[in-house]
């Protein structure tokens, strides 16, 4: 007997040795960094399994004395909390640390206890299942603390360095009498220079209290509860990405509801939309996944796993929102909201790639690639048919006074306001084969103008300018009076053409253009001459049948006419209507004046309304737009 004694005792010291020998190896290779998590893993189980032998071989030893001992050490460790009603975790380092170990020697009891022939009514049996209910109290208990640190150690979420270009609102009424130049926004600053180079991601969580979340993903994943681990972590997650975009003022409106919603508050939805998918996407989601990483990093394709499962949902339903907005209709003021979705989804495309980077996510990089394509699509379309909706633009009366059109004033200002998305709306409009009505190729001077000028979008600038200029003219002749039609090209004419000398249009049309239209503008208010003063210059000319008498009251009662009718028209630009009342000046009082001088020795002055300093002055009242009496005339 002592021989078989001794033979024992060295079996089991060449075991220990070879255990001993086998977790130092692991120990060794655990050390390497560039372990890829499943061997890691593995790693980790083959050091329980080590540890379970070594209790193993103990227990054949010694009994099971020592193993029960153990059970109920860890034992009254894990109850002695469930009538305590601190968190453990908030009790310090040392208390969280005796938890864990208590668990995990639960966790090697169970391991020794498996590797033991069972009797159904046996000592190791009645172990066995006490352990196992001891083990399953201890993991709730850890996913409540683990809630309960991701909800106290949540950090106030406050995103720096993101740039987010002015929002441009343009109001839209079909009879276009609302426009008014004030109503565009300054876009001069927006910045198209697209993705910007800095790291976004921000911490979540308080970062001291990640390894407590990674002690407790551990002691559960050991214990085979890995899945309770992700579902209680990827709750808390979810719930706090729906806290932050409720922050966002991000309501969760069905497709339905967002269809039904007035524009002004469609408009603000969809700003709110813009600037929470930017927020969303490019940092809470890349912190978030980083987040995941740091704490399921280790346990293989798990980290990803979870943070899919808490994103998808929200993500889905921002793009749900686009694809509502993408529908239509395509009214103008509905362009710049498109614009800015686009721009803000091609921004981000390579963050989603990053972030849904695995083919298991494509379906939710597939759902955001068509809604950017969707979006492109109602950008070009709604542009194209805002120019239809121009040369469809009808009128039945004359606008009043001559003045610069509503439809004038909303075209300039919009395609104006269109500038600031130059290289979107080029990429978008590229394919379009838009024709160019007034092909420019080269200034005066023979140098090449502006790449832009023959960009996609310049060419259909100046077929949206061209298609205006022919509604126009279609509404200056429901003037009855020519010369009023006249003033109303000229006018309309050169607030074209100052809007474009005065902003980033001028870069699409051209100086040629500017030429072109400062012709235009100029030959209208040469035929305004032509057709007013002419005729009653012509009144003063001695045709040898007409008295000097009632030469004088002719010229007087068409001055007089003329004056009343034309102090109501209105020139609003006043640099313009001073050209015009001095270039009339110079058309009429040389004229007037050779007439007294000529008949200065035949009486004329008894017949004389108006002296020449007289009617030099009253030149000086036509186009104001408000009705003037008569001035004082000279006796006659």
């Amino acid at each position: 007997m002592p021989g078989c004694q001794s033979m024992t005792t060295t079996t089991y010291e060449g075991e220990q040795h070879i255990i001993a020998a086998a977790q130092h190896i692991l120990k060794l290779l655990g050390e390497n960094k560039n372990l890829t998590g499943d061997f890691r893993r593995a790693l980790t189980e083959l050091d329980s399994h080590l540890s379970a032998m070594t209790i193993i071989n103990e227990s054949k030893r010694w009994g099971f004395a020592e193993v029960e001992e153990q059970l109920k050490c860890a034992e009254r460790k894990v109850m002695r909390w469930e009538s305590n009603p601190s968190l453990i975790w908030d009790s310090g380092p040392a208390e969280a640390s005796e938890y864990i170990q208590a668990v995990n020697e639960i966790h090697t009891v169970m391991e020794t206890l498996g590797g033991l022939p069972m009797n159904d009514h046996g000592r190791p049996k009645e172990l066995a299942f006490r352990a196992q209910c001891v083990q399953q109290i201890a993991m709730s208990r850890l996913e409540e603390e683990l809630y309960h640190i991701l909800v106290q150690h949540k950090q106030s979420f406050e995103p720096k360095n993101i740039y987010f270009p002015p929002s441009v609102d343009f109001f839209y009424d079909e009879s276009f009498v609302s426009v008014e130049d004030e109503i565009v926004e300054d876009t001069s600053q927006r910045d198209n220079s697209g993705r910007e180079s800095t790291e976004y991601t921000v911490d979540l969580i308080d970062p001291l209290v990640i390894p407590d979340i990674k002690s407790i993903a551990s002691v559960m994943f050991a214990s085979g509860y890995d899945r309770e681990f992700c579902e209680a972590f990827i709750g808390n997650r979810k719930e706090a990405l729906d806290e932050h975009l409720s922050n966002l003022e991000i309501q969760k409106l069905s497709i339905d509801d967002v269809l039904k919603l007035e524009w002004d508050t469609l408009s603000c939805e969809i700003k709110k939309w813009v600037r929470a998918v930017k927020i969303i996407i490019r940092v809470y989601l890349a912190s978030e996944k980083r987040f995941c990483n740091q704490i399921l990093g280790d346990f293989g394709s798990l980290d990803s796993y979870c943070f899919v499962e808490i994103s998808r949902a929200s993500v889905l339903y921002l793009l749900s929102f686009g694809e509502a907005i993408a529908m239509g209709p395509y009214n103008p003021e509905k362009l710049f909201r498109f614009l800015d979705m686009y721009e803000v989804l091609a921004d981000l495309h390579l963050d989603m790639e990053a972030l849904f980077s695995e083919v298991a996510n494509s379906y939710v990089t597939s759902e955001f690639h068509d809604l950017l394509r969707r979006l492109g699509e109602s950008a070009s379309t709604t542009f194209f048919k805002f120019g239809n909706a121009i040369a469809l633009h009808a009128s039945i009366h004359p606008f009043r006074r001559g003045e610069i059109h509503p439809l004038t004033r909303y075209v300039m200002n919009y395609i104006k306001t269109l500038t600031a998305y130059c290289d979107t709306l080029n990429l978008l409009l590229n394919d379009q084969g838009v024709d160019d009505p007034n092909p420019v190729l080269e200034t005066d001077n023979g140098q090449d103008i502006c790449t832009s000028t023959f960009s996609p979008m310049g060419c259909h600038l100046r077929s949206i300018t061209s298609t205006l200029e022919s509604n126009l003219i279609c509404k200056s002749k429901l003037y009855k009076d020519g010369s009023l039609g006249h003033i109303f090209l000229m006018n309309n004419i050169h607030y074209m053409v100052q809007k474009v000398k005065g902003s980033e249009l001028r870069l699409f049309f051209g100086d040629e253009w500017i030429r072109k239209h400062n012709g235009k503008f100029q030959q209208h208010a040469t035929s305004y001459e032509r057709a007013t003063w002419s005729v009653v210059v012509s009144l003063l000319r001695d045709d040898g049948r007409t008295s000097l008498k009632e030469r004088c009251r002719r010229f007087s009662n068409a001055f007089d006419d003329v004056y009343k009718i034309q102090t109501q028209w209105r020139v609003p630009d006043l640099h313009l209507r001073e050209d015009l009342q001095i270039s009339t000046s110079q058309k009429v009082i040389p004229a007037y004046r050779a007439f007294l001088g000529m008949n200065d020795k035949n009486g004329s002055d008894k017949y004389i309304k108006y002296t020449s300093d007289d009617m030099e002055k009253m030149l000086l009242d036509l186009f104001v737009g408000s009705p003037r009496s008569l001035r004082n005339s000279h006796k006659w």
